[in-house]
């Protein structure tokens, strides 16, 4: 049985000031893309800092270089330099709420505070169509997050390509 993301290219893009500035190490992403990764996926990283110019040029960026999801780590709270839904909804042709409520959800017995994360999640415009979905900066976050993701992202591309239902 091939892994479920075989031939999938994933990029996983980092957005911390103190991260990008070499302040403090990426946690998140290395959890990510090491994942992804033993999923079968082609995964490529960035970091950038909290600025909604630098997270819109690096998911553009990720698009444009063939990925055919993006997930951002970080910039989802409501403080105010997580600017990572605004960048991110810009792009977005058509919104999928469904697969934030879903990542909240799962941990909502954990924490209230997962009511605060701002993530979203959609499909970009153009040709091929790239799935992108925020995810918090926090290791717990995404590793709930990696408890789902493979196979939702296989069924999404997968829907994306015309792939049946």
């Amino acid at each position: 049985m091939s892994p479920v993301l075989a031939g999938v290219s994933i990029a996983v893009i980092t957005v911390s000031d103190r991260s990008a500035a070499g302040a403090r190490d990426d946690a998140t992403g290395p959890v990510l893309a090491d994942r992804l990764a033993a999923a079968g996926a082609e995964v490529m990283r960035s970091l950038v800092p909290d600025q909604i110019e630098e997270i819109r040029h690096a998911l553009a960026g990720a698009v444009s270089a063939g990925a055919r999801v993006v997930l951002t780590t970080g910039g989802t709270g409501i403080g105010p330099r997580d600017v990572t839904p605004e960048a991110t909804g810009a792009l977005l042709g058509r919104q999928l709420p469904g697969i934030p409520e879903l990542l909240r959800q799962r941990d909502a017995h954990l924490t209230p505070a997962v009511a605060l994360s701002r993530g979203l999640a959609g499909v970009t415009t153009g040709s091929p169509a790239a799935l992108v979905i925020n995810l918090p900066g926090s290791v717990r976050a995404v590793e709930s997050a990696l408890a789902v993701l493979p196979g939702l992202i296989a069924h999404a591309v997968a829907q994306l390509d015309g792939g049946d239902h």
